[in-house]
């Protein structure tokens, strides 16, 4: 509430109340000691109007007590009848040259509190009036009276205005703090804001390293729902380095002498897990000392992010193409060679060896198909990787499985093998990229053909009431129970003889379980050595109806 310029304070506002019902019987009970003779005064005394100040100064106060004001106008009433009493009590009972006089200062603060300083100006004014009719009716021409009650107003009113002043400059401070304190939350809730918005972890310290400032990633990393502020940041983290070091992070911090980034720092959690950090973190400069020609250090910032994935990636991929370049040479190399002795045979002198032309030229296209299958199955796992095929599409499964038998007939043919379709009526159809599955039934057909010496390679599609369940089983060397956990590994090939004897990359069946999880169906591997082996996997059909 607003009034006369001055934020209406309520507990100023009491106090008034509670020293205006404390002051008020005082007076009147001065005033009627003196009436009674008990005191010495000067002044005429009239009983009845003594009495009449007194008890009205007093109900007026109380009433003021109890029924506190709600209105400006109500309120500047009843402060212009206490400065009546007040003033009255001065002319007519103590006179200004007594020690109650002062407190007419209390005047001055309500004034000024509820009416600014054109209420401060009126209440001076009035006091200046009234001791100005006190010397005239205490006869004017004693100029011991009017130097008397001339200095006591003097002494009224500067005592008032620097009292006035005093509360006012502290005020000013007061709300110059406020207007601080309020920008400076308004800034940390905008730095805040940021880092909140941050996906990394954001820590502030201070220079021993205390918590200043984290946001909603930094609990998460450190998987926790307690407050963290004031923590040690070295005590919160437990970190070592690749080769096992236990590191104390502020103590890191304490090296920095400008921006640094690391990512060789394992934080463990108290489960054991661990997790690869890349951490940014640099000093803050703050506070110019003028003295030293220098800035002082002022804490530390630091940005963590968790790269356990990422690394892992990289470690993979560098891996990845260190085993493609090791694969790629013998091929390659044995390609270079072969066409090198193409080359010395066709310019010899006398008639060349027609089989060894003819063996010298199937094993570069051998080398060559090698590197094609390679080739494609790395294009395969890229595109799988990538998401290129991901948008499925409605397949009819009969006319699937009938591509891939006449796809496949003429080359199981070619090694004496029997290529057989078993279908079941009405299949219906399923929703997903045609790349994937086909990719994934070639993997496993073509391996099924490569590695079975005699016999048959059977594709298999069998409705049940929701699923459609893709199988491709041959009569082949069959895998042992412990190849069967590996063989759908990067560059994995058994030592098995019979599978060495057998070109492969090692990619065809690793390339197939991305294939499956693009595809949200899992491979079942069923096997048995010199027996051959069976593998399948389902895919939901579009309907429950098989007519449809």
């Amino acid at each position: 509430m607003q009034v006369g310029g001055t934020e209406y304070n309520q507990e100023a506002a009491r106090a008034v109340r509670v020293i205006s019902v404390v002051v008020a019987p005082v007076l009147a009970m001065y005033s009627i000691l003196v009436m009674v003779g008990l005191l010495p005064s000067t002044h005429y005394i009239n009983p009845l109007i003594t009495l009449s100040i007194a008890l009205l100064w007093v109900a007026t106060s109380l009433y003021y007590y109890y029924r506190p004001v709600t209105k400006l106008s109500d309120l500047a009433l009843r402060i212009a009848m206490i400065h009546v009493f007040a003033l009255s009590t001065f002319v007519f009972v103590t006179g200004f040259a007594q020690p109650f006089a002062p407190l007419y200062v209390l005047l001055f603060l309500a004034t000024n509190l509820y009416f600014g300083h054109r209420g401060l100006f009126i209440s001076v004014g009035a006091l200046v009036f009234a001791a100005t009719v006190d010397i005239i009716m205490r006869y004017s021409s004693n100029t011991q009276i009017i130097a008397e009650d001339g200095m006591m107003v003097f002494a009224v009113i500067f005592l008032g205005f620097s009292i006035i002043g005093i509360i006012s400059a502290q005020e000013t401070r007061r709300q110059a703090l406020v207007h601080s304190q309020a920008r400076e939350r308004l800034q940390y809730d905008r730095i805040l804001t940021i880092m909140n918005n941050l996906t990394d972890a954001a820590f502030s310290t201070n220079e021993k390293g205390g918590i200043l400032m984290y946001n909603a990633a930094s609990l998460d990393l450190l998987d926790t729902n307690d407050s963290i502020k004031g923590k040690n940041i070295g005590e919160l983290f437990k970190l070592t380095t690749a080769d096992g070091t236990e590191t104390n992070l502020f103590e890191v911090l304490k090296e920095a002498k400008k921006a640094t980034r690391r990512d060789d720092l394992n934080h463990t959690y108290s489960d054991g897990e661990s997790i690869r950090l890349e951490i940014t973190f640099a000093p803050i400069r703050s506070s110019y000392n003028v003295s030293k020609r220098s800035e002082e250090q002022g804490g530390y910032i630091l940005i963590m992010r968790d790269v356990t994935k990422q690394k892992s990636l990289e470690e993979e991929r560098d891996e990845f193409i260190s085993v493609v370049s090791h694969e790629l040479r013998t091929p390659i190399t044995i390609v270079e060679g072969t066409l090198s002795n193409l080359d010395v045979l066709m310019h010899r002198a006398d008639k060349p060896d027609t089989k060894l032309l003819t063996s010298s030229i199937e094993t570069a296209h051998d080398q060559v198909l090698y590197l094609a299958k390679m080739v494609n199955d790395l294009s395969t796992l890229s595109r799988a990787e990538r998401g290129v095929a991901d948008t499925p599409e409605e397949i009819d499964v009969a006319e699937l499985l009938h591509a891939m038998h006449r796809q496949y007939e003429k080359e199981a043919t070619a090694r004496n093998l029997h290529l057989n379709l078993d279908m079941g009526s009405k299949l219906g159809k399923v929703s997903a990229s045609r790349l994937y599955l086909e990719e994934l039934l070639q993997n496993f057909i073509t391996n099924a053909i490569k590695y079975t010496r005699e016999g048959s390679v059977t594709i298999i599609g069998k409705r049940t009431k929701n699923t459609i369940k893709f199988t491709v089983k041959d009569t082949g060397i069959g895998i042992s129970r412990n190849d069967q956990i590996k063989v759908f590994n990067k560059f994995y090939r058994s030592e098995d003889y019979r599978t060495r004897e057998t070109s492969g990359t090692g990619l065809g069946l690793y390339v197939s379980a991305k294939l499956s999880h693009k595809l949200h169906t899992k491979i079942e591997l069923k096997s048995r050595l010199n027996h051959g082996s069976a593998f399948s996997f389902e895919l939901p059909v579009e309907s429950s109806d098989p007519s449809k």
